[in-house]
């Protein structure tokens, strides 16, 4: 593993999570609000809490195990699971999984997509056995 790819490991691991709820809430602002994160690069975890403006009830998303699958020149992202607690993005979310999906190559990130895809890579891949 290269140092740079360690720093930003670090830098991710390190970003308090206040300031990531802060700023996402700027953006956010008159749409909803997140009052729940946690993200694990390491372990490929994150969940998000978010309560739409106008909804009485939170929206919860947990996604694990994700990653950057390298094929030659081409990068697919997957997400192996994904679950909400509510049942229209449940179904959309079971839809998505399991699927590769290219990413497509845009001017501002194709000099960094080969960083971004080592730092998403995955750690074990999984064989046919393992996935059914």
């Amino acid at each position: 593993m290269s140092f740079k790819l360690k720093l930003v490991k670090l830098a991710i691991k390190w970003t308090p999570k206040k300031l990531i709820v802060w700023v996402s809430n700027i953006v956010l602002k008159d749409i909803a609000e997140l009052t729940g994160f946690s993200f694990d690069l390491d372990t490929r975890k994150f969940y998000v809490q978010i309560q739409l403006v106008g909804e009485s009830e939170t929206i919860d998303v947990w996604v694990e195990d994700f990653a950057i699958i390298t094929a030659g020149n081409s990068y697919k992202f997957i997400i192996r699971e994904a679950r909400s607690n509510r049942v229209w993005l449940g179904n959309i979310l079971s839809r998505i999984t399991g699927k590769e999906w290219e990413i497509p190559v845009i001017p501002p990130i194709e000099p960094h997509i080969e960083f971004i895809a080592e730092l998403l890579k995955e750690e074990n891949p999984k064989t046919v056995d393992q996935l059914n």
